[in-house]
């Protein structure tokens, strides 16, 4: 799966279900087909992501979480396979409400690149991320996990200082910055810092008109990489 940058990710977690995630997965595609020298990612729960997949032609379909199991025992863990079939082409892991001990990460995303679909691995301090980066994901999410959900961005000084080590480890990882993010002006101000992509959960859930707030998040990170 090629994922073209700056990115935006839309992760509604367990905000969304149903036709309300479906309406808000339509509009995601069309601002995926309006600006294809993008990526936009969503987040789908495991039971609406084959109807999500189905009905969406330009978006990454990503997976919330997935476990590092090969076909067989595994009651309650999520297969790689099942995703992938299910039309998943990206994947969270290690987030702050999902977190992983360093043995499962490992295995999670062995099997995810051995799938093809791309790795989201979330860091919450810079010695995380140095030690994430190590494991070569497609993408490192820097969030301080104390941010997540305030309204309140991550400083220059942690968005530079977390770009520069994971470069040094490996320059093809791509750098997602995401903490607080609350408005299209904090979508812009990500990407002209240096990320190579951002996203939001509850500035786009809870506004009073989710769609548009996403078609403007998406337009200032668009307005953001031009300049």
């Amino acid at each position: 799966m090629k994922r073209e940058n700056p990115f935006f990710v839309f992760n509604p977690k367990s905000y969304l279900y149903g036709a309300k995630l479906l309406d808000l997965a339509l509009v995601a595609d069309d601002l995926a087909q309006k600006y294809p020298q993008h990526s936009i990612f969503m987040t789908v729960p495991v039971a609406e992501m084959a109807t999500i997949a189905a009905q969406t032609k330009k978006i990454i379909v990503t997976a919330q979480h997935v476990d590092g199991i090969l076909p067989g025992r595994g009651m309650g863990k999520i297969l790689p396979e099942s995703l992938y079939a299910a039309g998943a082409r990206a994947v969270f892991l290690n987030h702050a409400e999902h977190p992983l001990t360093i043995t499962a990460l490992v295995a999670a995303v062995k099997r995810a690149k051995a799938l093809g679909i791309l790795t989201i691995v979330c860091a919450d301090s810079i010695k995380e991320a140095q030690m994430i980066a190590n494991l070569a994901p497609d993408i490192i999410l820097c969030e301080p996990t104390e941010l997540i959900g305030t309204g309140k961005t991550s400083g220059q000084q942690y968005i530079k200082q977390t770009q520069q080590v994971i470069r040094l480890i490996d320059p093809k990882i791509l750098i997602m910055q995401a903490a607080g993010i609350s408005s299209p002006t904090d979508v812009y101000r990500t990407i002209q810092l240096g990320a190579d992509g951002t996203g939001c959960t509850s500035g786009i859930t809870k506004a009073s008109d989710p769609a548009q707030m996403l078609r403007e998040m998406v337009a200032a990170l668009v307005e953001a990489s031009e300049e």
